[in-house]
């Protein structure tokens, strides 16, 4: 993960500013992956430092354990009017080991009104030496007034090939490094959720099995047999990318003309996943949300079939 965040232009910029003396005193971190926003802000923070990975203190802060670093919620914790008393108080008193002193407000799309209103005035006018780094995962909870005293850093989502390169550095199954790298819509946290588990591989032949599917009566089989799959949305995606994944092979040079589907009964099927989408929003019987989706692709690609003869 570290090595994801190194490349980033907001890594990048972070580090400049600390290493040219150019700090601001509150920075906003926004990035969308949940799961590893937390251990994010603390590598922005070893920047911040000066701190090596391996270092004394680089160790204290990624255990949450370095005096002048303090993190905030407690884990597994939602922020809270305590939390903020907590940092306007501490903020007060000196750094401990040097001349700097770090607050790191982890999931700060959750604060609420009150919490952030509280935090406004020493963002705006810290004590010397305090710095402020702040992360959500998303920007809209945020209050203007927060957002306007913050320096906003925003890292994008990663490449399928940055993904796919930092799965196969922590080791496992190259394919399944794959596709997770082309199903976690760039986020890094996603796609380690989807290789630990095995419900992906499972996902993953359950999307296969009902995009082969070519006759009405295996379209109502899978749908009955998939009708009640915990990962709904994940099993939605991972049709799309399997109609997809027909489709590039159809208009390849290399296509055998031996496909299943036809061209527009693909592409039918791609759009047809997105009104699913909808679909699943609004509690549609997930069984018959996949007939409809399927038996849609095999009447979409008779009609064609009959067209072309």
């Amino acid at each position: 993960m570290q090595q994801l965040l190194q490349s980033t232009t907001a890594y990048k910029m972070f580090s400049h500013d600390a290493q040219s003396g150019r700090l601001s005193h509150a920075y906003m971190l926004c990035f969308s992956d949940s799961a590893n926003l937390r251990e994010a802000l603390k590598f922005f923070a070893l920047a911040l430092f000066g701190a090596r990975p391996g270092e004394r203190t680089a160790a204290l802060i990624e255990d949450e354990s370095f005096a002048d670093v303090k993190v905030f919620p407690a884990k597994d914790k939602k922020p809270s009017v305590s939390d903020a008393d907590e940092i306007i108080a501490d903020s007060a008193l000196k750094a401990v080991e040097g001349d700097k002193k770090l607050y790191v407000f982890t999931s700060f799309e959750s604060a609420s009104p009150v919490v952030q209103n509280k935090l406004l005035k020493v963002l705006e006018e810290p004590p010397a030496g305090v710095y402020f780094l702040l992360g959500a995962t998303s920007l809209s909870p945020v209050l203007s007034t927060i957002a306007s005293r913050v320096k906003l850093l925003t890292i994008e989502p990663f490449s399928e090939g940055e993904v796919f390169a930092a799965l196969c550095r922590r080791g496992g199954d190259e394919k399944l490094n794959r596709l997770a790298a082309r199903s976690c819509a760039g986020c890094f946290g996603r796609a380690e959720a989807m290789v630990s588990g095995g419900w992906f591989k499972d996902i993953f032949a359950a999307a296969n099995e009902i995009c082969s599917a070519d006759t009405l009566a295996k379209a109502g089989a899978v749908s009955l047999k998939y009708g009640d799959a915990k990962e709904k949305a994940e099993l939605l995606e991972q049709i799309q990318l399997g109609y997809f994944a027909q489709l590039k092979n159809c208009i390849s040079p290399h296509d055998a003309g031996g496909a299943t589907f036809t061209r527009p009964a693909l592409i039918y099927g791609i759009r047809a996943v997105n009104r699913a989408f909808a679909d699943l929003n609004f509690n549609a019987n997930f069984s018959s949300l996949l007939f409809d989706l399927a038996a849609g692709v095999i009447t979409e690609n008779s009609k064609w079939k009959k067209l072309l003869v």
